[in-house]
């Protein structure tokens, strides 16, 4: 019996590289002889677009050093150009000028590829410089500061770094030709593992960004939150620490912080202060037609603002009045100094008035064991005389 495999012709596995890069070599030879005008032009062209490309990155570094060491946005900008690199230099130019030129083809597809990669990981690069310049602008200007947010950085820093150029390398694989789908539905996959065996310190990290950009509060504000209050020492990686106005140091998760109602105290406009005062129903009337003005009078005289005062309420024992007074800024120091000088106005103007506060009085009496009541104090009974003086006789 005949072996017919033997006489198959073996099937190459893949393409003849060696055969590709002969005709390559031919072709650029050939495409040289014929063309080399046009090809000294493009070269021509090509240098001084070179230049001109190394002249705006050189313009770049320089304006990273605008703002006088902040990190603001001329910098930001100009360390993203800073950072473009050599060889996206160099296959930028020979795209522009490859089509005046009229390469081969097999010289066409290869400054093609090359410029693909060459851009895909470019901006990649730039995107990255972007995303840290933006956050190093906003931590600057908010004096943020501390270990735990330098560590923070870092780790976004890491986590940005290895996202884009995953983009970025399956953007150049998919464009050479690789079914990428596997590989996403792999990265896919193994991000969701990690998120979930994680997914506690990637939720204090990411609440500790959103404290750093949505700017609920900043260092050294005083905050009100779940009925406790401090000023902001520090904003961490995963905590935030506050020193209470008792003295201790108080330490919160940035997650749970943010699930909270947060009263910012350092970033109110005003003080307002509210009063229900309490006048005696034997007050004259024509003296309550003027207490409105009156209320008023005090507020201005006292450097507040009266916002509401009048009549409010017939309790069941005083007339009671509205008293509402504000005052712009956020210092308590100034505020309590004003609202002790209005307690104490209040009270000299209403005496210059007689206008009286009431105040409640209470008598308590105890009974004796018959139920007949027992006087607070016991009964005196008149003196009497026993003897007589010698006149008297």
């Amino acid at each position: 019996m005949t072996n017919t495999t033997a006489n198959k012709p073996l099937i190459p596995a893949g393409p003849d590289l060696q055969a590709q890069a002969t005709t390559l070599f031919h072709d650029s030879l050939v495409w040289v002889e014929s063309h080399w005008l046009n090809i000294a032009i493009a070269a021509g062209v090509a240098a001084i677009i070179v230049v001109s490309l190394h002249a705006v990155r050189a313009w770049a570094m320089r304006l990273c050093q605008r703002g006088s060491g902040i990190a603001n946005w001329y910098s930001v900008v100009g360390r993203a150009l800073s950072k473009t690199g050599n060889f996206f230099i160099i296959m930028t130019a020979l795209r522009l000028v490859s089509g005046y030129a009229n390469p081969p083809v097999m010289v066409s597809t290869t400054i093609g590829f090359l410029f693909t990669i060459a851009s895909v990981f470019q901006v990649a690069i730039w995107v990255r410089e972007l995303i840290f310049g933006a956050i190093e602008h906003r931590t600057t200007s908010e004096n943020y500061s501390g270990e735990g947010l330098a560590s923070a950085i870092g780790i976004i820093r890491l986590l940005v770094s290895i996202v884009l150029f995953a983009i970025a390398t399956v953007m150049v694989l998919s464009n050479v030709g690789v079914n990428v789908t596997g590989l996403v539905a792999g990265l896919g996959i193994g991000g969701i593992a990690i998120g979930l065996a994680a997914q506690g310190i990637f939720g204090d990290l990411i609440a500790a960004l959103s404290i750093i950009f949505d700017r609920p509060f900043r260092v050294g504000q005083h905050i009100k939150y779940d009925g406790s209050d401090g000023t902001i020492e520090e904003i961490g990686l995963k905590s935030t620490r506050l020193r209470s106005v008792t003295g201790e140091l108080r330490i919160i998760s940035n997650r749970q912080l943010l699930d909270k109602e947060i009263q910012n105290l350092s970033d109110r406009r005003l003080i307002r202060f509210n009063w229900m005062l309490g006048v005696a129903y034997e007050t004259p009337p024509d003296v309550l037609d003027r207490l409105p003005q009156i209320l008023t009078e005090i507020a201005e005289q006292c450097g507040a603002r009266a916002v509401r005062n009048g009549f409010a309420n017939f309790s069941a024992s005083t007339l009671d009045y509205e008293f509402i007074v504000e005052l712009d800024g956020s210092d308590w120091t100034i505020a309590h100094q004003v609202r002790n000088k209005l307690a104490t106005t209040i009270l000299r103007r209403f005496a210059q008035e007689g206008i009286n506060l009431p105040y409640p009085a209470q008598a308590s009496y105890t009974a004796a064991p018959d139920g007949t009541l027992i006087m607070p104090y016991p009964e005196v009974q008149p003196a009497t005389r026993t003897d007589k003086g010698p006149d008297e006789n």
